[in-house]
């Protein structure tokens, strides 16, 4: 059994352009079919924000035209009520990557707001690519690459093949304009190898120990690549 710490936003909203406080946090799917893949195959699950905080869902990843209507969004509001670490998450600032087998990263626009810029969460991804840790992280997470800085300022993920929400997508959804930065121009500034696939189709990259989904439907796909890498 391997243990996957699953390191999440503790934010609640993301700050647009114009100082406007767009409600957010964690995507339903981007957390769920990953935990209940890792669950079924006997793995346990440790949930870490920034500051121990209970991560919130965005509401909007719970709507039935994100769930295959209405049943598969009641079938997504089970899974949360099952999700029992959720509501019990370690300190990200306490976290020794010593007692973990893999680190999972899930998106939302919530990572944006705080992981992009916390230094506790980028120090860990420095230390797990430099341990070979297995590290999943998908759809907007991937902001939490930016944090992850060398001495020298460098990203430690340049020269990466990586993806993540695209600006197409992010256009789909009318933020773009919105955005005060837009992920995946950040993340070609920082040195990565961005690999965009077709919006809204699953589409994971795999780099070394590193895999990376561009967006929601990318998740389950992106957890069976992990288990991969755990096997």
């Amino acid at each position: 059994m391997a243990k996957i710490l699953f390191v999440m936003t503790g934010a609640d909203h993301w700050t647009l352009q114009d100082g406007t406080l767009h409600p957010t946090g964690f995507w339903a799917e981007e957390a769920v079919a990953p935990y209940e893949a890792f669950k079924d195959a006997g793995h346990e699950v440790v949930v870490a924000t920034p500051g121990g905080v209970v991560p919130t869902v965005d509401k909007g990843s719970l709507a039935p035209e994100f769930n295959g209507e209405e049943d598969g969004a009641a079938a997504m509001a089970r899974s949360l009520e099952t999700f029992d670490e959720l509501r019990e998450p370690v300190e990200l600032e306490e976290v020794d990557l010593d007692g973990y087998d893999a680190v999972f990263y899930p998106g939302g626009h919530g990572p944006m707001e705080d992981l992009a810029v916390d230094e506790n969460s980028g120090a860990l991804l420095v230390e797990a690519l430099d341990r070979g840790t297995p590290l999943g992280i998908v759809c907007h997470a991937p902001a939490a690459m930016l944090a992850a800085t060398r001495e020298d300022g460098g990203s430690a993920f340049a020269g990466y093949r990586v993806t993540g929400f695209t600006n197409a997508e992010e256009s789909q959804v009318g933020l773009a304009d919105k955005a005060a930065w837009l992920l995946q121009d950040r993340l070609v500034q920082a040195g990565v190898d961005f690999q965009e696939g077709e919006a809204w189709d699953p589409h994971v990259v795999v780099d070394r120990q590193l895999v990376t989904g561009q967006n929601p439907a990318s998740a389950a796909p992106l957890a069976e690549e992990l288990l991969n890498k755990l096997a």
